[in-house]
């Protein structure tokens, strides 16, 4: 009974940051992420600034991360409509990519959003919130890795979000051409080092093997 009260409860909060989120981005891309902007889009919903708080306990950074967390779900919902899509490295652009045209409605709130991730207090925030992104692409994409490949696909990705967000921030071109051929360049080079991965694991020696071989030569097999 308690584990569905509090699934009821986050349905409704999350219920309610939806309803607050475009008035909230609509206000910080003028004024930044501050609680008087967030109070102000509360009104403009509800006509009760306290909502604000209800919604954003934490302020500014449960904002951003409540809109990295949509931005995310919308590059996961991108993927998995593009069945026609086979290929790793068109799928892993197609993620990358509509997560950017999420956050393209409000360019000037997302700039303001960079600045304030860019805090010495928010950076664990903003590296969190780039793991947690390349995590969703990688499991929309079917990925079933449990061994170190978990971890540096999720890293090699992490590096490439934000490198291109950071282009796209900075992109003056109508159609974001500049980006999507930044992005191209970035999934070009982990496509090499994919390659060079795994040519070196098929050439690198079984070192366990040779060295449990060396021991039966030495000591006898039943040693």
């Amino acid at each position: 009974m308690a584990d569905q009260k509090a699934a009821n409860d986050g349905g409704k909060l999350d219920e309610l940051r939806q309803s607050l989120l475009l008035p909230t981005l609509e206000a910080a891309s003028f004024e930044g992420f501050t609680r008087s902007v967030f109070r102000q889009a509360a009104v403009e919903v509800g006509n009760d600034a306290n909502l604000a708080e209800i919604a954003w306990p934490h302020g500014a950074s449960d904002v951003l991360a409540f809109w990295s967390s949509e931005a995310d779900r919308s590059a996961a919902a991108a993927i998995h409509r593009a069945d026609e899509v086979k290929r790793i490295r068109e799928r892993v652009t197609l993620g990358v990519w509509a997560r950017i045209e999420y956050f393209s409605d409000h360019k000037e709130a997302a700039q303001r959003a960079a600045t304030a991730l860019a805090l010495p207090s928010r950076q664990p925030l903003s590296a969190k919130l780039t793991w947690r992104a390349a995590d969703q692409i990688w499991r929309a994409l079917g990925d079933t890795s449990t061994d170190f490949n978990f971890y540096s696909k999720r890293a090699i990705l992490s590096g490439v979000i934000s490198s291109t967000m950071l282009r796209w921030l900075t992109d003056d071109s109508d159609d974001g051409s500049a980006t999507r051929r930044f992005l191209d360049a970035r999934i070009d080079n982990v496509m090499q080092i994919e390659k060079v991965k795994g040519r070196v694991k098929k050439f690198t020696p079984d070192l366990a093997g040779i060295a449990n071989a060396f021991g039966k030569a030495r000591y006898g097999r039943n040693h």
